[in-house]
């Protein structure tokens, strides 16, 4: 089974910034920082106000089910229908034992 990467550009931290958030089957996973001044441009505000908003905690908890369930595509290999469209700049560093509790 192949799984897809999916982006929106999202809400996050109370409102305080807009992202481009990284969902694998609809599941978030990551995001990427928009470039400084990005709440000035009204198309991408439009276009975040569409999304459903994220908080930090919301983040927390995708990420460590999307781990317990060893589907996280950062931490570990997974068939992905369309890879290119993972973050580009990904440089995890962890520690197995960590991914073990």
């Amino acid at each position: 089974m192949s799984y897809r990467i999916d982006t929106a550009y999202c809400w996050y931290n109370n409102g305080s910034m807009i992202v481009k958030m990284y969902f694998i089957s609809g599941v978030p996973f990551t995001f990427d920082e928009m470039p400084e001044g990005h709440l000035q441009d009204e198309d991408l505000r439009r276009i975040a106000d569409q999304n459903r908003s994220f908080e930090i905690e919301d983040l927390y908890q995708t990420s460590f089910y999307l781990i317990a369930e060893e589907a996280h595509p950062c931490l570990f290999p997974m068939d992905l229908e369309n890879p290119e469209d993972m973050p580009d700049d990904l440089e995890y560093e962890y520690n197995e034992e960590d991914l073990l509790g």
